[in-house]
């Protein structure tokens, strides 16, 4: 016959005692520690909390990129279409009026991108070092 106090006769409950979870959380603590320490070492690249910034800056620069792009493109073939209207002579307005949109669309890119300085500006004025 079983003994009351609990299934192993001890008098525990089969619970444990307060010591041991106050053990056995500190243990789990002191992995959890080396373990966050271990990933950082292996991933220092990765800062806590800033993924999500970083991939959300990343999406508004190639918002910006591409718009910057298309609206190049659309402001090119505007006045391509216009002058075709204005004198008459459909389509080659049309197409240079793309070809220069497609040329300022790059070009706002690469500005926009800080690959090729503003026009009028030195190196020297546009260098953040100074």
């Amino acid at each position: 016959m079983a003994d009351k106090n609990g299934p192993d006769g001890t008098g525990e409950t089969g619970r444990g005692s307060k010591h041991e979870a106050d053990v056995r959380d500190e243990d789990l603590e002191r992995r959890r520690r080396e373990l966050g320490a271990s990933l950082a070492t292996r991933r220092p690249d990765r800062l806590e909390g800033n993924d999500g910034a970083k991939a959300t800056a990343g999406y508004g620069q190639a918002l910006k990129l591409s718009s910057e792009f298309i609206a190049g493109i659309v402001v090119g073939v505007g006045i391509g279409w216009f002058l075709d209207r204005v004198a008459g002579t459909s389509p080659w307005g049309l197409v240079v009026g793309l070809l220069l949109g497609f040329g300022a669309g790059v070009l706002n890119v690469l500005r926009s991108a800080g690959v090729v300085a503003e026009f009028g500006k030195s190196e020297k004025s546009r260098d953040p070092k100074e």
